[in-house]
């Protein structure tokens, strides 16, 4: 009979090694991934700070509040653009070979699927309806293999918000799009989501270049205000 002191100390030791894993957590499922606005086609940020918008239950980001009333005129046409857009950005990342429901191999007529502005493939429609009857389920077997796909050759050793290095073992993984970011807490997933484009972009740049490599004195400037806040909140 295992005591309840042994059981804390064995889930402590577990919870320690196991590095965190955070997804979905917005009811509005994966951030705009966007740079532009759907509407518009204007820069975000370019006149003054975007608008978040709720529609189905995804996140939608125009560059001001007149691009709203030309979006719910014709939602559909603006949501097709937006789902070939996110298609064609991350189905080169998408861990699965195989339908994400039935386990078939996904074959030339594979359906592609945008559920929250994430990516989902499956091996046909029907599929799709199973999903959707338990989203979380399947959604936690794609990130397990984005994460397992991708960790081994994430480009840093620290925190895209703060900058602060970690270990395997002290890194929060976080995906959306179906790529992995990795944090030194839970605390930054909220800054990364204000504004992910930003931190989307460092990522990729850093997969471009060594860590040796100093970033840029902008980024530099970035992180080292990101920093200062984390440690005030802290």
């Amino acid at each position: 009979m295992i005591s309840d002191k042994c059981f804390f100390l064995m889930l402590l030791t577990l919870l320690i090694a196991s590095p965190l894993v955070f997804s979905q957590t917005s009811p509005e499922g994966d951030v705009y991934p966007l740079a532009t606005c759907l509407v518009s086609g204007e820069k975000l940020g370019g006149m003054g700070e975007a608008v978040i918008y709720s529609h189905e239950g995804r996140e939608i980001r125009f560059c001001c509040k007149s691009c709203i009333p030309k979006f719910t005129k014709s939602p559909a046409t603006y949501i097709g653009k937006l789902d070939a857009q996110i298609i064609l950005e991350q189905t080169p990342r998408y861990p699965f070979t195989t339908c994400l429901v039935s386990k078939e191999k996904l074959e030339k007529d594979a359906v592609d699927y945008v559920y929250k502005n994430r990516l989902l493939r499956f091996c046909c429609k029907g599929c799709i309806k199973k999903f959707l009857k338990e989203p979380g389920k399947y959604l936690a077997e794609l990130n397990k293999a984005v994460i397992a796909k991708q960790q081994a050759v994430y480009p840093l050793k620290r925190c895209l918000v703060t900058g602060e290095t970690f270990t395997d073992a002290e890194a929060v993984n976080f995906v959306q799009a179906n790529r992995l970011i990795r944090f030194c807490c839970k605390d930054c997933i909220k800054k990364f989501r204000q504004d992910p484009v930003k931190y989307f972009r460092l990522l990729d740049e850093a997969g471009k270049k060594t860590e040796t490599v100093a970033p840029h004195d902008k980024d530099k400037e970035e992180h080292d205000k990101d920093k200062e806040e984390h440690e005030h909140h802290h």
